[in-house]
């Protein structure tokens, strides 16, 4: 993505303009990583709109990988890009939310320590709208296998716990006459390959062959309280 479509697909204002004037000093290894163009859905297929997203609840959809979740949040209020930068020291600028509001954000819910994931069984980390017993804040996604704590608001920032880097980012793209969301690309620190390695065994019984398969066309969005049985709180 050069300066100009940068420009072009952020929405006015000034914290636009003043983050595609930082893109020059980025990385080279910290720009966007394209994936195919997915349309978010609802559970039977239909167009999500991001009017239907409930505010600080938690929904999880997969992608860019069929078994990599990533969760979707309408934070309910609007955010601003960041500077942020990835374990290895390759800075990038998170441009902030989509949506009208620019309220919306996606998120590996893949944890930056010990990858862990919500399952359809169990899930150790989600959103956490009032502050956890081991919590810093409200408002944070917590990890309860080691409280690791990342701010949503701030493009998953570590702000506690062991991890070392912010939660990849994934780019999401809002249609203002349709109300869709669509997301194209990840943004961050990607942990996909040692995410597969660690999980080979499990996600070949829970998804198949088709784990490592990219998303394509449209992904399902659920509330992670109906996709996961067992949500754990700490």
């Amino acid at each position: 993505m050069d300066r100009r479509e940068f420009v072009e697909t952020c929405s006015t204002g000034l914290a636009c303009i003043t983050a595609s004037m930082a893109l020059p000093a980025l990385a080279a290894d910290a720009k966007p990583h394209p994936y195919a163009r997915v349309l978010l859905t609802d559970e039977r297929g239909s167009a999500l709109r991001a009017s239907q997203l409930k505010a600080q609840t938690n929904y999880v959809f997969h992608y860019p990988f069929e078994a990599t979740p990533v969760f979707l949040l309408n934070l309910g209020k609007p955010t601003q890009a960041q500077s942020l930068s990835t374990e290895g020291k390759s800075s990038y600028l998170w441009p902030g939310g989509a949506g009208p509001e620019r309220s919306i954000v996606a998120f590996s819910a893949i944890c930056a320590h010990q990858l862990v994931y919500p399952t359809q069984q169990v899930s150790f980390i989600s959103f956490r709208k009032t502050k956890a017993g081991k919590g810093l804040a409200d408002n944070l996604i917590h990890c309860c296998a080691d409280h690791s704590q990342y701010d949503p608001a701030q493009g998953a920032r570590v702000l506690g716990g062991p991890a070392r880097q912010p939660l990849c980012a994934v780019l999401l793209e809002h249609d203002p006459k349709n109300d869709t969301l669509t997301a194209w690309a990840t943004l961050g620190g990607e942990l996909f390959e040692e995410f597969f390695r660690k999980y080979e065994f499990k996600l070949s019984l829970d998804v198949g062959p088709k784990a490592k398969q990219a998303v394509h066309g449209q992904a399902a969005v659920r509330e992670l309280d109906k996709f996961c049985r067992n949500t754990i709180q700490c």
